[in-house]
């Protein structure tokens, strides 16, 4: 009983040793892509599965969600994206402007200054909803994956374009507007 127990032992560490041999030698090709749905898929699988990553990317699929990017001539600065995302990684503010700045390429009337607008990239989950919710479809999911830094702080990005003085004089025009405006109602 021992001899049998210790025999079918030893043939079965022989047997998964083999197997692994065989893999380390079926390593030295690359696997070919196969269809699941193929009979002998599973009996087909040899060579190795790892992509070589800088020589070789993996192809990327038409509604693969990857870095966001914001077209910010056509941006309204609704704050519907950032309301809508689960992590709060959109950062949003926005200035008043006494009259129309412009239209977008959709044909929206704009009356906000994008004063800032950050996406930290470090906390976005990709799930898209900022790009669902978003009236003027500004906001879009690119296919670009590969954004590897080693500091987080290049991981926020910045698609605001108004420099601080800009944004000073912006909030002076409609603060002056809005006591024109008090002063025209007392009269």
């Amino acid at each position: 009983m021992i001899l049998k127990t210790t025999i079918q032992g030893f043939l079965t560490a022989v047997k998964g040793l083999l197997l692994t041999v065989s893999h380390l030698f079926g390593a030295k090709k690359s696997r070919e892509s196969r269809d699941i749905r193929q009979k002998d898929y599973f009996e087909k699988q040899d060579g190795v599965t790892t992509v070589q990553f800088p020589k070789e990317k993996m192809p990327i699929p038409e509604i693969g969600r990857y870095q966001l990017h914001v077209e910010i001539d056509d941006c309204i600065v609704c704050d519907l994206c950032a309301k809508a995302c689960p992590v709060d990684c959109i950062a949003i503010e926005a200035v008043k402007s006494p009259e129309v700045i412009g239209k977008t390429s959709d044909g929206s009337v704009k009356r906000l200054y994008a004063a800032q607008f950050d996406i930290d990239m470090a906390k976005c989950m990709y799930c898209g909803l900022c790009t669902v919710v978003c009236p003027t479809e500004c906001i879009t999911m690119t296919n670009q994956y590969d954004r590897s830094t080693t500091k987080l702080t290049d991981l926020i990005y910045d698609f605001g374009e108004m420099s601080d003085e800009e944004i000073a004089q912006r909030k002076q025009e409609w603060t002056k507007f809005q006591a024109e405006k008090e002063a025209a109602k007392k009269k």
